[in-house]
């Protein structure tokens, strides 16, 4: 009679496996984060990304086409000026490269996917910080968060469906909020980047938006190994009118993304980073890992852990394969 329980029957054919299978992994589900330069010609590839480029806004265009097409549920932007400021300014400004882009693949996709826009200050200022400084060389929050509104506006009127503030000042959701109401842009939603860790898995992103931050972002980003915080967190940007949330990293913080879906009455997102990619990546390169293998064991967990959709640079490819 032994063993009298034999779960193996449940595992012994694709079919049975799929019939039987807990997490779901769908194109839908996936998010693609786009990178756009300013007076550059030809993509330009990311030497720690690889696969991952700087897009012209041609090559943008055509990347998010196919990558819809692919059945990707989103695509979040990120613009790369040529000149930056103390202010960030170019972030605000109507015709900055953020804002074009937005509009050109608001024009191109219409409501076809959900385009997203980084509402951060990080890329556009010469200091590398996600906000405005202070006469100290600190991060003013209030200050920073008038700037955030300023932003917010522009970007819902160049299209964007969803902003991400990710600079974790506080109040940000409900000053951007505030902002787009009274502009008229009622529609356009919120997904706060509400539990973002001071992460050493950035690294490649950086080089990704050629950032000129020298030190650390530790007086706003959260300490990584603060789950509470990262809940207290989360309810404050709910009650602030975020329409969704969001944990980033993912791979190192899978338990606060199960925490968050657990407590949480909206959606809730992941961000697996630039750093999760390039490790991935690196070890594939090398004959060290199965690559297709790997990054769908990746995103699955992500899901498994409780994350609606998650942001990846695999979307799109990922996508295909599921498809």
């Amino acid at each position: 009679m032994f063993p009298e329980h034999r779960p193996r029957r449940l595992r012994t054919t694709p079919a049975m496996r799929r019939l039987v299978g807990e997490t779901t992994l769908r194109p839908r589900q996936l998010i693609l984060p786009m990178f756009v330069a300013e007076g550059i010609d030809t993509p330009r590839p990311i030497s720690s990304m690889p696969g991952v480029v700087q897009h012209t806004r041609d090559t943008l265009r055509k990347a998010a086409v196919d990558a819809v097409n692919a059945g990707v549920g989103g695509l979040m932007l990120f613009g790369i000026p040529k000149n930056r400021d103390a202010e960030g300014s170019g972030g605000v400004d109507p015709n900055g490269i953020l804002n074009v882009a937005l509009r050109d693949l608001r024009a191109e996709l219409g409501d076809s996917t959900v385009l997203m826009a980084d509402t951060c200050l990080d890329e556009f200022t010469d200091h590398g910080h996600c906000g405005v400084l202070d006469a100290e060389g600190g991060v003013d929050n209030d200050a920073t968060l008038r700037v955030y509104a300023e932003m917010g506006v522009a970007q819902a009127e160049a299209g964007a469906h969803l902003l991400g503030p990710s600079g974790m000042m506080d109040g940000q959701v409900g000053v951007i909020r505030a902002a787009l109401d009274r502009a008229g842009h009622t529609d356009t939603g919120i997904l706060a980047y509400s539990a973002k860790f001071a992460s050493a898995f950035y690294g490649p992103f950086r080089e990704a938006v050629d950032s000129q931050l020298k030190g650390d972002r530790k007086t706003y980003q959260q300490d990584s190994g603060n789950a509470r915080e990262a809940l207290r967190e989360i309810e404050l940007d709910i009650a602030e009118g975020a329409d969704m949330i969001m944990v980033k990293p993912a791979l190192s913080y899978l338990d606060v993304i199960k925490a968050a879906a657990e407590a949480s009455p909206v959606p809730v997102a992941a961000y697996n980073i630039s750093g999760e990619y390039a490790m991935v990546e690196a070890a594939a390169a090398n004959g060290w890992l199965d690559r297709e293998r790997t990054i769908l064991e990746v995103l699955t967990s992500i899901r498994r852990a409780g994350a609606d959709m998650t942001l990846t640079y695999w979307a799109a490819e990922a996508a295909a394969w599921l498809d």
